[in-house]
């Protein structure tokens, strides 16, 4: 939770002069001497209020997104928090990436995930369930209803497409590419249609497992993200 100042207020007092001067002596008598002004509270300071909190965008993923086998600065989610700072942003950008998590994982822990002042939320789910071939329908009912409790909370929502290794099938990765597609269109979200678009496959910008990326390769992957989430920290706060 973010930390909240202390409140504070201070009543200052002083001699009461010119008009307030005359009518506390006239009130006393007029034999009062002239040393027997009385002091008077002024009104008190108004309290100082507590610094704003700072927006936040979350990224609720997998292993790829919590950075697996990365330095915490190397992983796509921080290239990201440095790019927000020299583009001027007052934003933290929040790693919710936990490995080995499918769909259903990142939809049980996504209240957790929303606590703060969260503006945009990045879902970048569905490698794990395609590397287990995982129902497509589980899939599509997971991430909309990720999709519908974010936007009940007026987030803006940026979906990022995963794809299935193509040894599972055509009609199997055709399904899964098309869930990433259906939902953006229903929910009318923005969609990168590939998180790893650029990065799978190339064995200089991934790591030996040839799954995740190494540091070159998180690099590019917040290259693919980055305009979207400019264009989503940009827009104007909705308060609908």
């Amino acid at each position: 939770m973010p930390p909240m100042s202390s409140w504070r207020s201070r009543v200052a007092c002083g001699f009461a002069a010119g008009p307030t001067a005359a009518i506390l002596l006239a009130a006393c008598g007029s034999g009062a001497p002239p040393d027997a002004a009385r002091t008077v509270s002024a009104p008190a300071a108004a309290p100082v209020p507590p610094p704003a909190a700072v927006p936040r965008v979350v990224l609720l993923g997998d292993s790829l997104t919590a950075g697996f086998g990365l330095a915490p600065d190397e992983a796509y989610p921080a290239v990201l928090q440095r790019r927000m700072r020299k583009a001027g942003l007052t934003i933290d950008v929040v790693n919710a990436g936990v490995s080995g998590d499918t769909s259903a994982g990142g939809l049980r822990r996504l209240d957790w995930a929303l606590d703060g002042p969260v503006r945009v939320l990045i879902v970048a789910l569905g490698g794990n369930d395609a590397l287990r071939g995982l129902n497509v329908d589980d899939l599509k009912r997971n991430l909309a209803a990720i999709i519908e409790r974010a936007q009940a909370r007026r987030l803006t929502v940026i979906l990022a497409g995963m794809e299935a290794p193509p040894n599972l099938g055509r009609a199997y990765t055709s399904a899964f590419r098309q869930v990433y597609q259906d939902l953006a269109a229903t929910y009318r979200v923005a969609l990168l249609p590939f998180l790893l678009d650029g990065v799978a496959g190339v064995a200089d910008l991934n790591q030996d497992d040839g799954i995740h990326p190494n540091a070159a390769g998180a690099r590019r992957v917040a290259d693919n993200l980055w305009p979207y989430v400019e264009r989503a920290v940009r827009a104007p706060v909705r308060h609908d």
